[in-house]
Protein backbone atom coordinates (compact mmCIF):
# COMPACT_ATOMS: atom_id res chain seq x y z
CA UNK A 1 0.00 0.00 0.00
CA UNK A 2 1.11 3.12 -1.14
CA UNK A 3 2.46 6.26 1.37
CA UNK A 4 0.92 9.47 1.11
CA UNK A 5 2.66 13.00 1.34
CA UNK A 6 1.49 14.80 4.01
CA UNK A 7 -1.06 17.98 3.70
CA UNK A 8 0.60 21.32 4.31
CA UNK A 9 0.03 21.89 8.00
CA UNK A 10 -1.92 24.91 9.36
CA UNK A 11 -5.95 24.70 10.04
CA UNK A 12 -6.71 28.04 7.83
CA UNK A 13 -3.38 28.51 5.71
CA UNK A 14 -2.97 25.14 3.54
CA UNK A 15 -4.41 24.26 0.99
CA UNK A 16 -6.45 21.02 1.94
CA UNK A 17 -9.56 20.96 2.82
CA UNK A 18 -10.52 19.55 6.32
CA UNK A 19 -13.40 16.90 6.62
CA UNK A 20 -16.40 16.94 8.76
CA UNK A 21 -18.55 13.45 7.86
CA UNK A 22 -21.70 13.50 9.95
CA UNK A 23 -24.32 10.36 9.89
CA UNK A 24 -27.46 9.52 11.73
CA UNK A 25 -29.17 5.76 11.97
CA UNK A 26 -31.85 4.43 10.34
CA UNK A 27 -32.77 7.89 7.96
CA UNK A 28 -33.14 6.50 4.36
CA UNK A 29 -33.77 9.45 2.36
CA UNK A 30 -36.79 10.84 4.49
CA UNK A 31 -36.26 14.25 4.21
CA UNK A 32 -37.84 17.06 2.33
CA UNK A 33 -35.06 17.49 0.41
CA UNK A 34 -35.72 14.00 -1.11
CA UNK A 35 -39.57 14.93 -1.51
CA UNK A 36 -41.00 13.38 1.91
CA UNK A 37 -43.40 16.53 2.10
CA UNK A 38 -44.35 15.38 5.51
CA UNK A 39 -40.70 15.63 7.38
CA UNK A 40 -39.96 18.36 9.10
CA UNK A 41 -35.95 19.06 7.96
CA UNK A 42 -35.32 22.79 7.96
CA UNK A 43 -31.81 22.49 8.76
CA UNK A 44 -30.31 19.67 6.53
CA UNK A 45 -32.78 20.72 3.22
CA UNK A 46 -31.22 24.56 3.86
CA UNK A 47 -27.52 22.67 4.10
CA UNK A 48 -28.34 21.08 0.91
CA UNK A 49 -29.59 23.67 -1.22
CA UNK A 50 -26.49 24.96 -0.68
CA UNK A 51 -24.38 21.52 -1.76
CA UNK A 52 -24.22 18.84 -3.91
CA UNK A 53 -27.05 15.83 -3.57
CA UNK A 54 -26.36 12.60 -4.74
CA UNK A 55 -30.08 11.58 -6.01
CA UNK A 56 -29.32 7.90 -6.06
CA UNK A 57 -27.00 6.93 -3.30
CA UNK A 58 -27.00 2.99 -1.83
CA UNK A 59 -25.18 1.98 0.77
CA UNK A 60 -23.40 -2.05 0.26
CA UNK A 61 -25.58 -3.33 3.57
CA UNK A 62 -29.47 -2.72 4.89
CA UNK A 63 -28.06 -3.15 8.33
CA UNK A 64 -25.95 -0.59 10.91
CA UNK A 65 -22.53 -2.31 11.14
CA UNK A 66 -21.98 -3.87 7.92
CA UNK A 67 -23.33 -0.32 6.10
CA UNK A 68 -21.16 1.58 8.04
CA UNK A 69 -18.04 -0.43 7.88
CA UNK A 70 -18.17 -0.05 3.96
CA UNK A 71 -19.12 4.09 4.32
CA UNK A 72 -15.03 3.68 6.87
CA UNK A 73 -13.45 1.19 4.68
CA UNK A 74 -14.41 1.98 0.71
CA UNK A 75 -15.13 -1.91 0.91
CA UNK A 76 -18.06 -4.58 0.70
CA UNK A 77 -19.22 -6.22 4.33
CA UNK A 78 -18.26 -9.83 3.12
CA UNK A 79 -14.63 -8.54 2.34
CA UNK A 80 -14.42 -6.37 5.05
CA UNK A 81 -15.10 -8.66 7.88
CA UNK A 82 -18.04 -6.98 9.17
CA UNK A 83 -21.09 -9.63 7.50
CA UNK A 84 -23.63 -8.52 11.00
CA UNK A 85 -23.81 -6.50 14.24
CA UNK A 86 -20.31 -5.12 15.84
CA UNK A 87 -21.65 -4.75 19.35
CA UNK A 88 -21.95 -7.35 22.05
CA UNK A 89 -23.53 -10.78 21.11
CA UNK A 90 -22.74 -10.19 18.16
CA UNK A 91 -18.92 -9.42 17.84
CA UNK A 92 -18.48 -8.84 13.94
CA UNK A 93 -15.46 -7.42 13.32
CA UNK A 94 -13.10 -5.40 10.30
CA UNK A 95 -10.39 -8.09 9.33
CA UNK A 96 -7.02 -7.16 11.17
CA UNK A 97 -5.70 -5.54 8.24
CA UNK A 98 -8.42 -3.25 7.02
CA UNK A 99 -7.96 0.27 6.74
CA UNK A 100 -10.61 3.10 8.44
CA UNK A 101 -10.40 6.57 6.47
CA UNK A 102 -9.18 8.01 9.75
CA UNK A 103 -6.53 5.83 9.12
CA UNK A 104 -5.93 6.89 5.39
CA UNK A 105 -5.90 10.76 6.70
CA UNK A 106 -3.65 10.32 10.02
CA UNK A 107 -1.02 9.19 8.22
CA UNK A 108 -1.57 12.32 5.69
CA UNK A 109 -1.18 14.43 8.41
CA UNK A 110 -4.44 15.25 9.51
CA UNK A 111 -5.50 15.03 13.09
CA UNK A 112 -8.78 12.66 13.37
CA UNK A 113 -11.41 12.81 16.01
CA UNK A 114 -14.62 10.60 16.87
CA UNK A 115 -17.92 11.99 18.53
CA UNK A 116 -20.80 9.68 19.35
CA UNK A 117 -21.86 6.83 17.82
CA UNK A 118 -19.12 3.98 16.67
CA UNK A 119 -20.77 0.74 15.17
CA UNK A 120 -18.77 0.03 12.31
CA UNK A 121 -15.70 -2.31 14.12
CA UNK A 122 -16.06 -4.38 17.44
CA UNK A 123 -17.38 -2.11 20.59
CA UNK A 124 -14.65 -1.55 22.79
CA UNK A 125 -13.44 1.08 25.27
CA UNK A 126 -12.82 4.72 23.44
CA UNK A 127 -8.61 4.09 23.46
CA UNK A 128 -8.97 1.20 22.08
CA UNK A 129 -11.63 2.44 19.20
CA UNK A 130 -9.43 5.39 18.49
CA UNK A 131 -5.64 3.20 18.19
CA UNK A 132 -7.59 0.20 15.90
CA UNK A 133 -9.15 2.86 13.80
CA UNK A 134 -6.72 5.79 13.02
CA UNK A 135 -8.19 8.20 15.51
CA UNK A 136 -6.55 10.57 17.37
CA UNK A 137 -9.23 11.06 20.03
CA UNK A 138 -12.71 9.21 20.22
CA UNK A 139 -15.54 10.02 22.36
CA UNK A 140 -18.54 7.94 21.85
CA UNK A 141 -22.05 7.84 23.66
CA UNK A 142 -24.62 10.48 24.10
CA UNK A 143 -27.97 11.24 22.51
CA UNK A 144 -28.59 14.36 20.52
CA UNK A 145 -27.88 17.08 22.68
CA UNK A 146 -24.87 15.42 24.30
CA UNK A 147 -23.07 15.05 20.93
CA UNK A 148 -24.00 18.33 19.66
CA UNK A 149 -22.13 19.52 22.97
CA UNK A 150 -19.15 17.03 22.42
CA UNK A 151 -19.05 18.25 18.83
CA UNK A 152 -18.84 22.07 19.82
CA UNK A 153 -15.92 21.32 21.47
CA UNK A 154 -14.42 18.72 19.33
CA UNK A 155 -14.85 21.76 16.24
CA UNK A 156 -13.23 24.58 18.59
CA UNK A 157 -9.93 22.23 19.64
CA UNK A 158 -9.82 21.17 16.24
CA UNK A 159 -9.87 24.79 14.63
CA UNK A 160 -7.11 26.23 17.40
CA UNK A 161 -5.01 23.30 16.43
CA UNK A 162 -2.25 24.36 13.52
CA UNK A 163 -3.30 21.18 11.36
CA UNK A 164 -5.98 19.60 8.55
CA UNK A 165 -8.67 17.81 10.80
CA UNK A 166 -11.48 15.11 10.24
CA UNK A 167 -13.98 14.85 12.33
CA UNK A 168 -16.62 12.06 12.53
CA UNK A 169 -19.83 12.43 14.65
CA UNK A 170 -22.42 10.54 14.59
CA UNK A 171 -26.02 10.73 16.17
CA UNK A 172 -28.05 7.55 16.86
CA UNK A 173 -31.66 9.35 16.28
CA UNK A 174 -33.53 8.05 14.33
CA UNK A 175 -33.27 4.68 15.24
CA UNK A 176 -35.72 2.72 17.56
CA UNK A 177 -35.42 3.28 21.05
CA UNK A 178 -37.78 2.08 23.59
CA UNK A 179 -39.38 4.73 26.08
CA UNK A 180 -41.81 4.96 28.96
CA UNK A 181 -44.56 6.01 26.38
CA UNK A 182 -44.12 2.62 24.50
CA UNK A 183 -47.73 0.77 24.80
CA UNK A 184 -46.41 -3.10 25.35
CA UNK A 185 -44.74 -4.81 22.73
CA UNK A 186 -43.56 -1.67 21.11
CA UNK A 187 -40.87 -0.17 20.58
CA UNK A 188 -41.36 3.33 19.30
CA UNK A 189 -39.24 5.98 18.08
CA UNK A 190 -39.37 8.54 21.03
CA UNK A 191 -37.23 6.95 23.73
CA UNK A 192 -37.95 9.42 26.72
CA UNK A 193 -36.37 12.79 25.04
CA UNK A 194 -39.00 13.26 21.68
CA UNK A 195 -42.30 14.75 20.46
CA UNK A 196 -43.97 13.07 17.44
CA UNK A 197 -44.35 15.43 14.98
CA UNK A 198 -47.61 16.03 12.59
CA UNK A 199 -46.79 19.88 11.74
CA UNK A 200 -46.48 19.13 8.17
CA UNK A 201 -49.05 16.53 8.42
CA UNK A 202 -48.20 12.95 8.18
CA UNK A 203 -47.76 11.08 5.13
CA UNK A 204 -47.11 7.47 5.20
CA UNK A 205 -44.35 6.22 3.09
CA UNK A 206 -45.99 4.84 -0.25
CA UNK A 207 -45.21 0.67 0.41
CA UNK A 208 -46.68 0.68 4.01
CA UNK A 209 -50.59 0.55 4.24
CA UNK A 210 -51.65 3.94 5.25
CA UNK A 211 -53.78 3.25 8.39
CA UNK A 212 -54.23 4.96 12.16
CA UNK A 213 -51.65 3.09 13.85
CA UNK A 214 -49.07 3.24 11.04
CA UNK A 215 -49.89 7.05 10.98
CA UNK A 216 -49.02 7.45 14.74
CA UNK A 217 -45.60 5.60 13.92
CA UNK A 218 -44.56 7.32 10.90
CA UNK A 219 -45.31 10.63 13.55
CA UNK A 220 -43.17 9.67 15.32
CA UNK A 221 -40.52 8.62 13.61
CA UNK A 222 -41.10 12.17 12.33
CA UNK A 223 -40.28 13.80 15.81
CA UNK A 224 -37.47 11.55 15.53
CA UNK A 225 -35.92 13.24 12.39
CA UNK A 226 -36.88 16.54 13.51
CA UNK A 227 -34.86 16.25 16.57
CA UNK A 228 -31.67 14.93 14.72
CA UNK A 229 -32.37 17.56 12.26
CA UNK A 230 -32.41 20.12 14.76
CA UNK A 231 -29.27 19.04 16.21
CA UNK A 232 -27.37 18.30 12.47
CA UNK A 233 -28.58 22.46 12.31
CA UNK A 234 -26.20 23.41 15.77
CA UNK A 235 -23.19 21.39 14.66
CA UNK A 236 -23.33 23.16 10.98
CA UNK A 237 -24.33 26.59 12.78
CA UNK A 238 -20.95 25.77 14.69
CA UNK A 239 -19.23 25.16 11.97
CA UNK A 240 -19.98 28.64 10.10
CA UNK A 241 -19.54 30.41 13.55
CA UNK A 242 -15.61 28.64 13.46
CA UNK A 243 -15.10 30.32 9.98
CA UNK A 244 -14.61 27.01 8.79
CA UNK A 245 -16.76 26.28 6.41
CA UNK A 246 -15.31 27.63 3.16
CA UNK A 247 -13.00 25.23 2.99
CA UNK A 248 -14.06 22.07 4.77
CA UNK A 249 -15.83 19.08 2.94
CA UNK A 250 -19.07 18.84 5.16
CA UNK A 251 -20.85 15.58 4.45
CA UNK A 252 -24.10 14.07 6.07
CA UNK A 253 -25.61 10.69 5.26
CA UNK A 254 -26.59 8.19 7.09
CA UNK A 255 -26.67 4.11 7.00
CA UNK A 256 -29.61 2.72 5.48
CA UNK A 257 -33.10 3.00 5.11
CA UNK A 258 -35.62 3.51 7.67
CA UNK A 259 -36.07 0.69 10.54
CA UNK A 260 -39.73 0.18 8.97
CA UNK A 261 -40.77 -3.41 7.96
CA UNK A 262 -40.14 -3.99 4.44
CA UNK A 263 -37.07 -1.33 4.49
CA UNK A 264 -34.33 -1.94 7.00
CA UNK A 265 -32.85 -5.07 6.66
CA UNK A 266 -34.18 -5.94 3.14
CA UNK A 267 -32.61 -5.25 0.11
CA UNK A 268 -35.92 -3.75 -1.73
CA UNK A 269 -34.84 -0.21 -2.57
CA UNK A 270 -36.47 1.19 0.89
CA UNK A 271 -34.36 -0.89 2.45
CA UNK A 272 -30.75 0.48 0.67
CA UNK A 273 -31.60 3.84 -0.19
CA UNK A 274 -29.40 6.31 1.51
CA UNK A 275 -29.22 10.47 2.19
CA UNK A 276 -25.83 12.39 1.04
CA UNK A 277 -25.22 15.71 0.70
CA UNK A 278 -21.77 17.13 0.58
CA UNK A 279 -20.55 20.78 0.45
CA UNK A 280 -17.11 22.64 -0.04
CA UNK A 281 -17.54 26.42 -1.16
CA UNK A 282 -13.41 25.93 -2.12
CA UNK A 283 -14.00 23.60 -3.85
CA UNK A 284 -16.96 24.63 -6.29
CA UNK A 285 -19.06 21.97 -4.35
CA UNK A 286 -22.07 23.93 -3.87
CA UNK A 287 -25.58 24.54 -4.81
CA UNK A 288 -26.55 26.95 -7.37
CA UNK A 289 -28.90 30.39 -6.74
CA UNK A 290 -30.18 28.11 -3.63
CA UNK A 291 -30.59 25.27 -4.98
CA UNK A 292 -29.14 21.66 -4.77
CA UNK A 293 -26.85 20.64 -7.86
CA UNK A 294 -28.09 17.41 -7.95
CA UNK A 295 -25.99 14.23 -8.71
CA UNK A 296 -28.26 11.38 -10.74
CA UNK A 297 -25.62 8.75 -10.95
CA UNK A 298 -26.29 5.34 -9.46
CA UNK A 299 -23.53 5.46 -6.63
CA UNK A 300 -22.54 3.25 -3.50
CA UNK A 301 -21.33 4.19 0.07
CA UNK A 302 -18.22 2.59 -0.34
CA UNK A 303 -17.76 5.30 -2.97
CA UNK A 304 -17.45 7.40 -0.47
CA UNK A 305 -13.61 6.58 0.97
CA UNK A 306 -11.96 6.55 -2.59
CA UNK A 307 -13.48 9.51 -3.50
CA UNK A 308 -12.36 11.78 -0.15
CA UNK A 309 -9.14 10.17 -0.37
CA UNK A 310 -9.06 11.30 -4.32
CA UNK A 311 -9.91 14.97 -3.24
CA UNK A 312 -7.09 15.57 -0.76
CA UNK A 313 -4.30 13.86 -2.94
CA UNK A 314 -4.04 10.55 -1.03
CA UNK A 315 -2.62 8.05 -3.62
CA UNK A 316 -4.32 4.42 -3.69
CA UNK A 317 -2.24 2.64 -5.89
CA UNK A 318 -2.10 -1.07 -4.84
CA UNK A 319 -4.86 -0.25 -2.44
CA UNK A 320 -7.85 -3.28 -1.52
CA UNK A 321 -10.25 -0.42 -1.96
CA UNK A 322 -13.30 -1.70 -3.66
CA UNK A 323 -15.72 1.83 -3.85
CA UNK A 324 -14.45 4.22 -7.01
CA UNK A 325 -14.04 7.91 -6.72
CA UNK A 326 -16.75 10.20 -8.30
CA UNK A 327 -14.84 13.61 -7.14
CA UNK A 328 -15.59 14.41 -10.72
CA UNK A 329 -19.41 14.26 -10.75
CA UNK A 330 -19.03 16.30 -7.65
CA UNK A 331 -16.73 18.73 -9.35
CA UNK A 332 -19.66 19.57 -11.95
CA UNK A 333 -17.89 17.09 -14.59
CA UNK A 334 -21.04 13.71 -14.71
CA UNK A 335 -19.26 13.05 -18.35
CA UNK A 336 -15.77 12.56 -16.86
CA UNK A 337 -16.89 10.34 -14.29
CA UNK A 338 -17.77 6.59 -15.36
CA UNK A 339 -21.41 5.80 -14.36
CA UNK A 340 -21.61 2.34 -12.62
CA UNK A 341 -24.32 0.19 -14.72
CA UNK A 342 -25.53 -1.66 -11.36
CA UNK A 343 -25.34 -1.38 -7.54
CA UNK A 344 -25.24 -4.18 -5.76
CA UNK A 345 -26.07 -5.01 -1.84
CA UNK A 346 -25.69 -7.76 0.66
CA UNK A 347 -27.13 -9.18 3.83
CA UNK A 348 -25.35 -11.60 5.67
CA UNK A 349 -26.47 -11.81 9.55
CA UNK A 350 -28.59 -9.01 11.58
CA UNK A 351 -30.28 -10.50 14.11
CA UNK A 352 -30.25 -14.21 12.57
CA UNK A 353 -28.61 -15.82 10.11
CA UNK A 354 -30.57 -14.68 6.42
CA UNK A 355 -28.36 -14.53 3.41
CA UNK A 356 -28.99 -12.02 0.50
CA UNK A 357 -27.50 -10.53 -2.85
CA UNK A 358 -29.00 -8.24 -4.89
CA UNK A 359 -27.84 -6.56 -8.34
CA UNK A 360 -29.99 -3.29 -9.47
CA UNK A 361 -29.77 -1.66 -12.43
CA UNK A 362 -31.31 1.84 -14.05
CA UNK A 363 -34.85 -0.07 -14.20
CA UNK A 364 -34.49 -3.74 -12.92
CA UNK A 365 -33.98 -5.46 -9.45
CA UNK A 366 -32.68 -9.14 -8.74
CA UNK A 367 -32.68 -10.45 -4.89
CA UNK A 368 -30.86 -13.82 -4.68
CA UNK A 369 -31.92 -15.83 -1.66
CA UNK A 370 -29.79 -18.33 0.02
CA UNK A 371 -32.02 -19.60 2.98
CA UNK A 372 -35.87 -20.32 3.85
CA UNK A 373 -36.26 -17.41 6.23
CA UNK A 374 -39.61 -15.03 6.49
CA UNK A 375 -39.91 -12.97 2.82
CA UNK A 376 -38.45 -10.19 4.75
CA UNK A 377 -36.42 -9.42 8.27
CA UNK A 378 -39.03 -7.24 10.16
CA UNK A 379 -36.94 -3.88 11.70
CA UNK A 380 -39.45 -3.20 14.09
CA UNK A 381 -38.02 -4.53 17.23
CA UNK A 382 -42.01 -5.12 18.22
CA UNK A 383 -43.51 -7.63 19.14
CA UNK A 384 -47.37 -5.48 18.21
CA UNK A 385 -46.02 -3.91 14.56
CA UNK A 386 -47.88 -0.63 13.41
CA UNK A 387 -46.77 -0.25 10.43
CA UNK A 388 -47.92 -3.49 8.04
CA UNK A 389 -46.37 -3.64 4.55
CA UNK A 390 -49.28 -3.47 1.59
CA UNK A 391 -48.25 -6.79 0.22
CA UNK A 392 -50.72 -9.29 1.37
CA UNK A 393 -51.24 -10.99 4.39
CA UNK A 394 -49.85 -14.43 2.96
CA UNK A 395 -46.86 -12.68 1.65
CA UNK A 396 -46.10 -11.32 4.64
CA UNK A 397 -45.75 -14.29 6.25
CA UNK A 398 -44.14 -16.61 3.54
CA UNK A 399 -40.59 -17.52 2.96
CA UNK A 400 -38.02 -16.53 0.41
CA UNK A 401 -38.25 -17.73 -2.69
CA UNK A 402 -34.59 -18.27 -4.36
CA UNK A 403 -34.87 -15.42 -6.58
CA UNK A 404 -36.75 -11.92 -7.21
CA UNK A 405 -37.34 -10.10 -10.09
CA UNK A 406 -38.77 -6.50 -10.42
CA UNK A 407 -39.31 -4.02 -12.96
CA UNK A 408 -38.35 -0.48 -10.82
CA UNK A 409 -40.11 1.67 -13.62
CA UNK A 410 -43.45 -0.12 -13.42
CA UNK A 411 -43.11 -1.19 -9.95
CA UNK A 412 -41.27 1.07 -7.96
CA UNK A 413 -42.24 -0.69 -4.35
CA UNK A 414 -41.61 -3.48 -5.27
CA UNK A 415 -44.55 -5.27 -4.80
CA UNK A 416 -45.07 -7.39 -7.75
CA UNK A 417 -42.40 -10.04 -7.98
CA UNK A 418 -42.00 -10.81 -11.87
CA UNK A 419 -38.81 -13.74 -11.52
CA UNK A 420 -41.19 -16.12 -13.16
CA UNK A 421 -42.99 -14.11 -16.15
CA UNK A 422 -41.62 -15.48 -19.39
CA UNK A 423 -41.53 -11.33 -20.48
CA UNK A 424 -38.89 -10.69 -18.14
CA UNK A 425 -36.50 -13.92 -18.84
CA UNK A 426 -33.76 -12.08 -20.37
CA UNK A 427 -33.94 -9.80 -17.84
CA UNK A 428 -33.70 -12.24 -15.13
CA UNK A 429 -30.68 -14.47 -17.01
CA UNK A 430 -28.35 -10.70 -17.59
CA UNK A 431 -29.17 -9.90 -13.55
CA UNK A 432 -28.35 -13.35 -12.85
CA UNK A 433 -25.25 -13.12 -14.78
CA UNK A 434 -24.13 -10.15 -13.53
CA UNK A 435 -24.55 -11.16 -9.81
CA UNK A 436 -22.75 -14.29 -9.77
CA UNK A 437 -19.41 -12.37 -11.41
CA UNK A 438 -19.83 -9.73 -8.75
CA UNK A 439 -19.86 -12.12 -6.33
CA UNK A 440 -16.78 -14.35 -7.82
CA UNK A 441 -14.81 -11.43 -8.21
CA UNK A 442 -15.32 -10.17 -4.91
CA UNK A 443 -14.51 -13.81 -3.67
CA UNK A 444 -17.98 -14.37 -1.30
CA UNK A 445 -18.15 -16.45 0.72
CA UNK A 446 -21.30 -17.84 -0.30
CA UNK A 447 -20.57 -18.94 -3.08
CA UNK A 448 -18.44 -21.60 -1.06
CA UNK A 449 -20.68 -22.66 1.81
CA UNK A 450 -22.84 -21.04 4.62
CA UNK A 451 -21.22 -18.22 6.87
CA UNK A 452 -21.08 -19.13 10.59
CA UNK A 453 -21.30 -16.12 13.28
CA UNK A 454 -18.89 -15.25 15.69
CA UNK A 455 -21.54 -16.53 18.14
CA UNK A 456 -21.46 -19.84 16.39
CA UNK A 457 -17.55 -19.98 16.99
CA UNK A 458 -17.44 -18.74 20.96
CA UNK A 459 -20.17 -21.08 21.47
CA UNK A 460 -18.68 -23.94 20.27
CA UNK A 461 -15.47 -22.92 21.97
CA UNK A 462 -17.26 -23.07 25.53
CA UNK A 463 -17.87 -26.56 24.55
CA UNK A 464 -14.04 -27.39 25.73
Amino acid sequence: MSQSTPPQSGSQSGSLPNIVLIHCHDLGRHLGLYGAGSVSSPHLDGFAADAVVADRMFCSAPQCSPSRSSLFTGRWPHNNGVLGLTHDGFDWDLHADERHLASWLSQAGYRTELVGMHHESKTGPDDQVARRLGFDRVDTGGLADVIVTKTDEALDRLAAADRRFYLQVGFTEPHRMSGGRDAPGVMGFLGDHIEPDTSKGVEVPGWLTDNESGREEIAELQGAIRLMDDAVGRVLARIDELGLAQNTITIFTTDHGLALPRAKCTLYDPGLEIAFAARWPAGGWTGTDGQARRVDQLLVNLDVVPTLLDTVGIDTTGSNIQGRSFRAALDGHPEAYERRAAVFAEITYHDYYDPRRSVRTERHKLIMNFSSAPIFMDASQSWNRRCTPRISPAGNIASHPAVEVYDLALDPYEQHDVANDPDYADVRRDLLARLGEWMRATGDPLLEAAVTSPLHRNSVALLG
